[in-house]
C-alpha cells in the first residue's frame, strides 16, 4: 500500500516548502499549480514533487479533482500549501495506509492559526476536514470555494491535528475576504440565489453571533473578536455582491 499527497498551488512561495517537507515520507506528492509568478514551482520541483501546471482557474473544488486524476497511490492525501502534518499525525497516517483502515476515508482535526494566535474556539477547533481517502472512493465537490470531499461510505476521524497558517496577516486576510466572497456570490448565483442589502446585514450579524457568542470566540479574546467581525465581513459582501449580480443580470435582460 502506498500514498500519494496532491496540492493545489499559485504563488504558494512562503509556504510551499514547509508543506513539502513535511510530507516527505510520502510515496509521491503531486502539485498542481495555476500560473504561479514567484517560485513556486521550482522550490516544489527541487523537493521532489512532481509538477503539473494549467492555464486556467476552473475553482477549488475542480482544481483538486485535477489533482486528484493525477495520483496513482492506493491512497490520496489531500493538503492546501499553508497546511503542514505533525510527526503524530504523520504516524497515525501510516498505520492505516499500511493495512489497519477501518474506513475509506478519515477526517483530521484541523488547528489553525488567525494573525498569529492558533484559534482553540470560535468555531475553528477541532475544524474536522476530510483529506486522506482510498483513490477512487472519494471526489472534491465543483464548488468554486468552499469545496468539501465526498466520501462514498463511511468516514473516521484520526486523533492527530493538522497545523494549518491561515492567516498571516491582516492584509492577507482582506484579500482572501475578497477573494472568497466574490467566488460564493457566483457560485450562489449560478444557483439562482438572490441577495438583498437586508440580507447581507441579517447574514452578516448572524455570522458574528454565531462565531463570537455561540461557538465561544470571546475566550479566542481580542484575535476572537477580530475573527468574528471579518467573518461577518465576508458574509456581509457575499450578499451584497450576489445582489449586484442579479442587479446586472436584470440590466442586461431589459436591453435584450
Amino acid at each position: 500500500m502506498n500514498i500519494s499527497v496532491v496540492i493545489i498551488t499559485k504563488n504558494e512561495e512562503a509556504n510551499i516548502e514547509r508543506c513539502l517537507r513535511s510530507v516527505d515520507w510520502a510515496d509521491e506528492i503531486i502539485v498542481l499549480d495555476s500560473g504561479s509568478t514567484d517560485r513556486t514551482v521550482e522550490i516544489s520541483r527541487e523537493l521532489g514533487a512532481r509538477v503539473s501546471l494549467t492555464a486556467d482557474w476552473p475553482g477549488f473544488g475542480p482544481q483538486k479533482n485535477r489533482a486528484l486524476d493525477q495520483a496513482t497511490g492506493d491512497w490520496v492525501l489531500s493538503l492546501d500549501a499553508d497546511e503542514r502534518v505533525t510527526l503524530e499525525l504523520r504516524e497515525e497516517i501510516m498505520a492505516i495506509v499500511s493495512g489497519n483502515a477501518e474506513f475509506d476515508a478519515y477526517a483530521i482535526p484541523r488547528l489553525s492559526s488567525y494573525c498569529g494566535q492558533f484559534m482553540r474556539h470560535s468555531g475553528w477547533w477541532p475544524d474536522y476536514v476530510t483529506r486522506l481517502f482510498r483513490r477512487g472512493k472519494a471526489r472534491f465537490s465543483d464548488d468554486l470555494v468552499h469545496e468539501k470531499l465526498i466520501a462514498g461510505g463511511r468516514t473516521g476521524r484520526l486523533k492527530s491535528h493538522l497545523v494549518h497558517f491561515a492567516f498571516e496577516d491582516f492584509e492577507e486576510v482582506l484579500r482572501k475576504v475578497d477573494q472568497y466572497s466574490t467566488a460564493s456570490a457566483r457560485m450562489l448565483f449560478a444557483r439562482g440565489r438572490t441577495g438583498s442589502l437586508s440580507k447581507a446585514v441579517f447574514h452578516a450579524f448572524w455570522t458574528f453571533f454565531r462565531t463570537y457568542v455561540l461557538r465561544a470566540g470571546f475566550l479566542d479574546g481580542s484575535h476572537g473578536f477580530m475573527l468574528a467581525v471579518s467573518n461577518a465581513e465576508g458574509t456581509f459582501y457575499r450578499y451584497a455582491k450576489l445582489r449586484r449580480l442579479a442587479q446586472a443580470e436584470a440590466k442586461r435582460l431589459r436591453r435584450g
